[in-house]
């Protein structure tokens, strides 16, 4: 740096205070400047509990296809936690099957639905002896069945296909783990299950009875955030939904290597996981879209039934509002979103 010429030591003194006068000052009004910007947007936090149709939002985190300054994955141990921290503001927004997004919005929780994640597509099944041959052939027996919507749903759905009325069976309330022991000591006769549970029961000699392909639109698990959220912080629910998609293209073009990964936060093998995979479908874009779209919303459509027998069972209390769950200018964004780069 060139130096100035020296006419004197108080003059050089004078010049030299005056600089770093100068920047003092400088430095304060940027300090001032700085402590005026806002401070800087917290991560959206995102609850989910251990399931398989969940895990393509897991994989993005740990594959680093999810922006962390942006979305933040809160992994809880139930979806009855998920609910809990969503009720009472601790979550911005959750993954959660549709019978449980209803419950919350009949309670006046205040959600949108965002995108759909996938469906079960025979991971749910009701498994029998193998003299029982036929619906109506459980008539007078007795089912284990866990207590959680998805299984009285099940259970409800059975009976109608049966054409059962339920004083024509018993039910067991037992978990899901206690059905095999339950099934061998001969307390029971046919249990409501899932995979990769129904494995091990069919390899006991039990054959499945009916599945969840035979009730569709009943247990589809969705993305859900907060009202307010979507309207003020609605570039960090875009990039959630564009987590998810890296995450799922992840996973389907690499199941193995995803399941070696991901089979242990879901307590199961590698294998066991590779086949409840089977057992779901998850939601491209256009079908997530298309479902959230139109008047009146599709998915209200396809939900018809799941809302009715959730009326019936007691479970919510209103006809859901669609057109308040699906928001519909986020439908048209989603559009948007579709063609953005995975």
């Amino acid at each position: 740096m060139p130096q100035e010429p020296q006419t004197g030591a108080g003059q050089e003194t004078g010049r030299t205070l005056n600089r770093r006068g100068l920047l003092s000052c400088l430095a304060l009004g940027v300090a001032a400047l700085a402590g005026c910007q806002p401070p800087p947007q917290a991560p959206l936090k995102l609850g989910l509990n251990p399931w398989v149709g969940y895990d393509p939002m897991v994989l993005a985190r740990e594959r680093g296809l999810l922006d962390a300054a942006q979305v933040k994955v809160v992994e809880l141990a139930s979806s009855s936690e998920t609910m809990r921290y969503l009720r009472n503001g601790l979550l911005d927004g959750a993954a959660l099957t549709l019978d449980e997004t209803l419950r919350l919005a009949d309670d006046g929780v205040d959600l949108r639905i965002v995108r759909l994640l996938s469906t079960s597509a025979g991971a749910d099944v009701v498994m029998a002896r193998p003299d029982i041959r036929t619906l109506t052939d459980l008539r007078g027996r007795s089912i284990a069945v866990e207590r959680t919507t998805v299984g009285a749903l099940m259970l409800q759905r059975l009976l109608q296909a049966g054409g059962l009325q339920p004083h024509e069976v018993q039910v067991r309330n037992l978990e899901a783990s206690r059905h095999l022991a339950a099934l061998r000591n001969g307390l029971v006769d046919a249990v409501v299950t899932f995979e990769p549970l129904a494995g091990p029961l069919q390899a006991e000699g039990l054959r499945p009875l009916f599945d969840s392909r035979q009730m569709p639109g009943d247990i589809v698990d969705v993305l859900v955030v907060r009202a307010e959220v979507l309207s003020a912080r609605r570039s960090q629910v875009e990039v959630a939904v564009l987590g998810w998609r890296r995450g799922l293209s992840a996973l389907e073009s690499d199941p193995q290597a995803s399941a070696e990964l991901l089979s242990a936060g879901v307590d199961l093998s590698p294998g066991d996981y590779l086949t409840t995979l089977k057992g779901l479908k998850f939601y491209s874009d256009q079908e997530s879209q298309a479902l959230l779209s139109g008047r009146p919303r599709a998915l209200g459509q396809q939900s018809e039934g799941l809302a009715i027998t959730l009326g019936f069972m007691g479970l919510i209390r209103e006809t859901p509002d669609w057109g308040r769950l699906l928001d519909e200018d986020w439908a048209d964004r989603l559009r948007t979103l579709e063609g953005a780069q995975p």
